[in-house]
């Protein structure tokens, strides 16, 4: 036992070294970067943490109820949020999350970068002839783009909302390429998603969206929710005579 000692001291000490490696280089991937509405920054060790639940592609996944977390405002649309997600074969509350930070359900809002409708959907991705604010076709472009986002990210529902946000290139291009906003997108969208698929009641993440300037966007989404359902009221059923 004398004569092993040495050995043993040594095997230690490059165990105690490599920790200390490690340490330091976790530490010092940490990623910290502003929110757009404040002063408060963010933290992450590790920037792909989230977003690795079960896959969001496929029938499984596509059949998930969709959660209570998110605002009426996107509630609202639940039976289409549904059935885009059998359409889809993609998760209803990865349809929901990228509805809940892009429009809060406003189908009729538009960006100062130009994107459209509920889905945010940026105009070069429509025919001339289309109408951009068409709830059909504005989900069409927008999932027909959540979809190749997905496949490119391996099924990664944060990277896929990233991909959503900056373009399907920044997808493989690394965290430490990307915008300022797209990682804030990651944070809210991945963590949203992820509180929404682990069966909590409510989302702390989505309370701090909100809190952070998304009520404002909520608010208008109501209103534009009440013209619509005052333009429903004020249809007049004409019933053809006999």
């Amino acid at each position: 036992m004398i004569t092993r000692l040495p050995s043993l001291i040594f095997a230690a000490a490059a165990l105690l070294s490599c920790a200390a490696i490690g340490f330091a280089a976790t530490l010092g991937t940490a990623l910290v970067w502003h929110a757009a509405t404040g002063s408060r920054v963010y933290t992450v060790a590790d920037p792909y943490r989230y977003g690795y639940a079960d896959s969001p592609v496929g029938p499984q996944a596509a059949a998930s109820p969709l959660s209570g977390v998110f605002t009426d405002e996107v509630l609202y649309w639940t039976p289409l949020i549904q059935a885009w997600a059998v359409l889809y074969q993609i998760d209803p509350n990865l349809i929901a999350t990228l509805i809940q930070i892009e429009s809060c359900g406003d189908p009729a809002v538009s960006s100062p970068a130009g994107a459209q409708g509920l889905f945010q959907v940026m105009p070069f991705h429509f025919d001339p002839s289309e109408d951009m604010l068409d709830v059909p076709t504005n989900a069409r472009r927008g999932m027909n783009y959540l979809a190749g986002s997905l496949e490119i990210a391996g099924g990664h529902a944060g990277l896929a909302l990233a991909g959503y946000n900056g373009g399907h290139g920044i997808i493989r291009s690394g965290w430490a390429t990307w915008s300022a906003e797209t990682r804030r997108y990651y944070y809210w969208g991945a963590r949203i998603y992820a509180e929404a698929v682990s069966g909590m009641a409510t989302s702390p993440t989505l309370d701090e969206w909100l809190a952070a300037g998304g009520s404002r966007l909520c608010a208008q989404a109501r209103l534009t929710q009440s013209q619509l359902e005052q333009a429903k009221r004020a249809q007049v059923i004409v019933i053809p005579g006999n």
